[in-house]
C-alpha cells in the first residue's frame, strides 16, 4: 500500500524519478495517465484493469457518463517501463495537462499515486485540509442526531 507524499524533479528530458517506496510496491512497469483535478495517476500495470473497473462501476453498460470517462483515463494513458534509476519519460500532452515541468510531489493513496506539480498541490492541500475540517464537523453532527433518533 502506498502511503505519504514523495517529491520529485522532471529532468530537462522529461525524466521524472518514481520514489523507490513506489517502485517497491509497483515494480517497473506502470501507466501514467490524466486524472482528476489536473493531476496525473501512476498505477501499477497489473493493477490496472482493475483499478479502472472500480472507477466505471459496476455497470455493464456504456452510456455517455462511462464513455467520458474511458476517453479521459484511457485516451491519455501511457504505459510506462522504468529505467535503471526508476525514471521515466513523461510524455508532453500529460506534462501540459498537469503543468508538470519542474518539481512535483507524488501522492500515496493506497493502490495508486497521484502526481502534482508541488505548487498546485500545495494549494490543492490547503482546501482540502479546510474541506476535511468542516466534513469531519457535519459527520460528527450526523452522527450525534442519529443516536438521538435511536435512544
Amino acid at each position: 500500500m502506498i502511503i505519504g507524499q514523495y517529491k520529485s524533479k522532471l529532468t530537462d528530458k522529461n525524466r521524472l524519478a518514481v520514489p523507490k517506496k513506489i517502485r517497491d510496491e509497483f515494480g517497473t512497469e506502470m501507466i501514467v495517465a490524466r486524472w482528476y483535478e489536473k493531476c496525473l495517476v501512476l498505477v501499477s500495470k497489473v493493477y490496472w484493469e482493475s483499478f479502472v473497473k472500480r472507477i466505471r462501476g459496476r455497470s455493464g453498460l456504456v452510456i455517455e457518463p462511462v464513455r467520458d470517462i474511458e476517453r479521459f483515463i484511457y485516451g491519455s494513458a501511457y504505459d510506462v517501463v522504468l529505467d535503471n534509476q526508476g525514471r521515466f519519460i513523461l510524455p508532453e500532452i500529460l506534462m501540459s495537462y498537469s503543468n508538470i515541468y519542474s518539481e512535483v510531489v507524488f501522492v500515496g493513496l493506497g493502490d495508486r499515486s497521484e502526481i502534482w506539480d508541488i505548487a498546485e498541490w500545495e494549494k490543492f492541500e490547503k482546501d482540502i485540509e479546510d474541506k476535511a475540517n468542516k466534513a469531519i464537523e457535519v459527520i460528527a453532527k450526523s452522527e450525534v442526531i442519529g443516536k438521538d433518533k435511536s435512544g
